[in-house]
């Protein structure tokens, strides 16, 4: 019990030590170089099913202008993982808060390098808020955990990735992670920290979330700016007044006690991913070639003030399941 209150604090540690049957953790590594041209994302994990043929240890990776995509399977002997501090070794690659080195083959040709992070932005955690989940972090049935480890930093160092070479440096980088037993049947993901201002991030989570014997829709929005973390979230009592989702776009608007939010994400063609559900890894499509566009407004009772504009590029856009469950 006090190992699993102290991992709560921590929430980019490996959290799965001793787990059996139906659990998987997964954490997600964006890259985007300096054109904004070069976007890929890896995804190193573990699934484990209660048929022990097929859990395994994978590494994840889309390359986003070209929409390819690998999925490749490791013997659990191979996983290793630390629950002092993020360390993630998987065969010859290893994956921290520093930074990531890769040496892979896959069916469109080899990865391989290092890329390292400096000038880490953290969810902020607390007692009553340990990370993105807030209070929830303590309730030990939900069905999925979330952690953000860093919503933007530099990046510093180049991959061979397939048939070129990228130079990822003066890039940004953003890095989270999920955790339980399975993904929600319904939910909305949208991530990007390239607006015009350096140093903002958007970060964007909807879900059907099953509780007790019924389920609500949840949902975690943070906006960083100017050094202040906006955050709309379930737990700390704001509003979503609406989500509409159609073939082209994503809209929604949420409001807390003194700040609206109202964004607009394209939905473009992406790359097939796979998704931890409570039978199987299941095919998700992903797309981080997405745009969004957002608008910040101080509100009181007598006048509205614009905090933040702008389009956000190189967005990470996931609409995946039963949308009806979630959108209205």
């Amino acid at each position: 019990m006090l190992a699993r209150i102290s991992k709560i604090f921590r929430p980019a540690v490996f959290q799965g030590k001793n787990q059996s049957g139906n659990y998987f953790e997964g954490w997600f590594y964006k890259l985007v170089d300096e054109s904004r041209k070069n976007v890929c994302a890896f995804i190193p994990g573990i699934y484990i099913d209660k048929n022990e043929q097929n859990s395994h240890a994978f590494i994840q990776m889309l390359d986003n202008p070209r929409h390819d995509s690998s999925y490749l399977h490791f013997p659990l002997e191979q996983f290793e993982a630390s629950n002092r501090n993020l360390y993630i070794k998987i065969g010859d690659n290893i994956f921290t808060d520093r930074m990531l080195s890769i040496s892979l083959k896959t069916d469109h040709g080899p990865i391989a390098g290092t890329v390292k992070f400096d000038g880490l932005n953290p969810w902020p955690v607390s007692i009553l808020s340990p990370g993105i989940m807030g209070w929830y972090a303590y309730v030990p049935f939900m069905e999925c955990y979330h952690g953000v480890v860093s919503l933007d930093h530099r990046l510093h160092g180049s991959l061979e990735l397939h048939d070129r070479t990228i130079d990822f440096s003066k890039g940004r980088g953003y890095i989270e992670k999920d955790w339980g037993k399975s993904f929600p049947s319904a939910y909305l993901w949208i991530q990007s920290n390239h607006f015009q201002k350096i140093g903002t991030s958007l970060m964007v989570s909807v879900a059907k979330i099953p509780w007790l014997s019924g389920s609500f829709r949840g949902f975690i929005i943070g906006l960083l700016t100017d050094g202040t973390l906006h955050r709309f979230t379930t737990y700390n009592g704001a509003q979503l007044n609406f989500l509409k989702i159609d073939d082209a776009t994503v809209h929604l608007e949420v409001q807390n006690r003194n700040y609206k939010l109202s964004l607009a994400a394209k939905r473009t063609t992406g790359g097939i991913l796979h998704a931890p559900y409570k039978t199987k890894m299941q095919r998700v499509s992903e797309t981080l070639n997405s745009t969004v566009d957002i608008q910040l407004i101080r509100h009181n009772a007598s006048s509205d003030k614009l905090v933040f504009e702008g389009q956000g590029a190189a967005a990470g856009l996931d609409v995946n399941g039963k949308l009806e469950e979630i959108i209205g």
